[in-house]
């Protein structure tokens, strides 16, 4: 436990097929100076090998997707007040990576999402782990419009506010989701660079379904947070930058498909968020139309 008895849970999502960074990550965490108060690894579909005693272990019969594997794994830690998700092949490189996070949420009793910073084994972050425009330097933190799904703390007031990860969307915009939601009740989501974990260089195009599911998951965040009048303009943005950035035929096709699949299947309750949210997402540098 942490200041005033603050409780940090740890979640993990594995497919089966990273057993020795499973390791080395479980070992990491083991290693912190300030312990969790509990772990679970959930296995998407898969076995996985005899991991230690402290970690509980929840085996699921099917994938169900990043969103799906965080609900359950948030189902076993509802006693937590705090929960850190952690990619399966990441690395804590300190060992004071808890004992930082508690110090931040009791700093702030508005902090709702920390995001932690990503770089591979040489140090370097790419561009796209940095939440933020303007982002050439990955060591300027503060409060920020979205976090990385490799590595992120949760506060469970603020899901208890604002509910669980969107079933739905399985991987892709899931974060901008939950910030949305977190940003529009009044909390904060800040990135905090000194919070590291280290990653493999990858690109989000590696899975097969990137294109599509990309595509889908902007028009369920549209339909489900955006004002009316701001919904032509996000996904009109997005149309023009998908055309000129992507090369692949291929890709284009995945991605329109995805995009009619985004209007005619179910993304869940449609709440849009405060136009003084929209204020608020543009004062921090990044307004819900880019």
């Amino acid at each position: 436990m942490g200041a005033a008895g603050v409780k940090l849970g740890v979640a993990i999502l594995t497919m089966g097929t990273r057993p020795k960074e499973l390791a080395d990550l479980l070992a990491s965490v083991h290693r912190q100076t300030l312990p969790a108060a509990r772990t679970v690894v959930v296995a998407q579909g898969c076995e996985v090998p005899e991991l230690p005693p402290w970690v509980e272990t929840v085996r699921l019969a099917e994938n169900l997707g990043v969103t799906g594997g965080r609900n359950v794994a948030l189902a076993h830690l509802r006693d937590m007040d705090l929960v850190l998700d952690l990619d399966d092949d990441g690395l804590l490189v300190s060992d004071d990576v808890f004992a930082t996070i508690d110090t931040l949420y009791a700093a702030e009793p508005e902090l709702g999402i920390v995001g932690f910073r990503i770089a591979d084994e040489t140090g370097v972050t790419q561009r796209r782990h940095v939440p933020r425009l303007r982002a050439a330097d990955p060591m300027r933190g503060g409060l920020v419009t979205g976090f990385l799904g490799g590595a992120h703390v949760l506060s469970q007031k603020m899901l208890n506010q604002v509910g669980d990860w969107p079933d739905a969307f399985f991987f892709a915009h899931e974060e901008t989701d939950m910030a949305w939601r977190a940003i529009d009740a009044g909390w904060r989501v800040r990135y905090a660079p000194q919070l590291l974990l280290q990653h493999p260089r990858t690109s989000p195009a590696r899975h097969a379904f990137f294109y599509q599911v990309n595509a889908r998951n902007r028009v369920y965040l549209a339909r489900r947070h955006l004002p009316a009048p701001l919904v032509p303009v996000y996904l009109g943005v997005w149309v023009v930058l998908t055309v000129a950035r992507t090369r692949s035929l291929g890709g284009l096709r995945a991605w329109f498909g995805g995009f009619a699949e985004g209007w005619r299947t179910e993304c869940g309750r449609r709440k849009p968020m405060r136009w003084r949210t929209v204020w608020k997402l543009a004062r921090l540098g990044r307004p819900p139309v880019i």
